[in-house]
């Protein structure tokens, strides 16, 4: 902030901005034969803007005699006459310019409005909700919109306030501010897992590294409040298709060995070509998994949860259902859980070229 005495007036100046006030100031210093550097100086702004304002917002009528003669701003010619400029007939040309010619898209009571603000409360992002809407709508442009005027009229009250109709928006997935401690006596715990035996994640066939084979799975536990409750997770890594598995009965070896069974034969088999998990000892019983399925089961590194990403950036999806530290899974059943998976499999994703997961399951499943 700058502060200009100008006779007995105070102008606060912000760099860049002209006011009201501003042109005042400039009407004055203009007519007093002030050059477009000097009123620069004295108002804290720099040449460019001040020499943009005169250059818009002149007025001939308003002339005045130039005796020094100096040119006009464009440099071009010395002249008897030099632009007039009146601070009121300026801030009227600045404030017809500054009008939107039309209405948003986006404006209250629009039925564009109305489907975004739906697919926002379902959770879509501006971008997958931009994408749906070119392809839902490829003819009709009045119903399509960019994720950036999405993301205006969320975050930019003047241009559509559509931040009042949603709920509370969480700039981090985690919510977390800093970064955990990590136990050494837990690391060494881990260290000592006798039924990973051979099956690493290196020994896992490479066609599910490149995505090129559908049926490789990625799966791990989300936990609840307290420690108290989980749930299981699974994420196609080829189709990012996502099912969820309910622990009622706690997460023992053997209710979650239970509930990975019964969602893996929700798939056909050849849709079942393994499963990559962590070295949690809730997998200690895996034998019994691949038997019941057929489907062989694979172990990451310690500390390495990128080896799992697309389950990873799921269970970070997932916050937006159940909030970490503070939702308690016993409050919800395999009913709910399937609702919460729906959403997430109709979805549209970018990676899947705006495809969504249950689209190219669909897909995969009819072949």
């Amino acid at each position: 902030m700058q502060l200009i005495l100008v006779g007995l007036e105070v102008l606060v100046a912000r760099p860049g901005v002209l006011t009201f006030g501003h042109r005042q100031v400039l009407e004055h210093l203009w007519g007093s034969g002030r050059t477009i550097s000097q009123i620069a100086g004295l108002l804290g702004l720099s040449v460019c803007t001040v020499s943009r304002e005169v250059a818009r917002n002149n007025s001939a009528r308003h002339g005045t005699k130039n005796p020094l003669g100096r040119s006009l701003p464009s440099g071009r010619a010395r002249r008897p006459y030099r632009w007039g400029y009146q601070a009121q007939w300026a801030q009227r040309r600045a404030d017809a310019a500054r009008r939107r010619p039309k209405a948003s898209k986006l404006g209250p009571g629009t039925r564009l409005r109305r489907m975004v603000a739906g697919k926002l409360a379902r959770r879509w992002s501006p971008k997958q909700i931009a994408a749906w809407l070119r392809a839902t709508y490829a003819g009709r442009p009045e119903l399509q919109v960019s994720h950036e005027t999405i993301y205006q009229a969320i975050y930019v009250q003047s241009r559509g306030n559509l931040r009042a109709e949603l709920g509370r928006q969480v700039a981090l997935r985690s919510g977390r501010t800093q970064r955990r401690p990590q136990s050494r006596a837990a690391g060494a715990a881990r260290s000592r897992r006798p039924w990973i035996g051979d099956l690493h994640i290196s020994n896992r066939p490479a066609e599910a590294t490149d995505r090129a084979v559908p049926g490789h799975w990625e799966g791990d536990l989300v936990i609840g409040k307290a420690g108290a409750s989980a749930i299981v997770t699974l994420v196609e890594r080829s189709t990012r298709y996502v099912l969820l598995g309910a622990l009622p009965h706690g997460r023992d070896s053997e209710a979650v060995i239970g509930v990975l069974t019964a969602l893996a034969t929700r798939m056909p088999a050849h849709l079942r070509r393994s499963l990559t998990w962590d070295q949690g000892v809730e997998m200690a019983t895996h034998p019994t998994f691949t038997v019941a399925t057929g489907c062989p089961v694979y172990f990451c590194d310690p500390h390495s949860p990128w080896q799992r990403g697309s389950n990873e950036n799921t269970n970070g999806l997932l916050r937006q259902y159940f909030p970490k530290n503070s939702y308690d899974f016993r409050t919800i059943d395999q009913t709910g859980l399937d609702e919460v998976a729906h959403e997430l499999n109709t979805r549209p994703r970018e990676t899947l070229g705006w495809d969504t997961p249950a689209q190219r399951l669909a897909q995969l499943i009819t072949a």
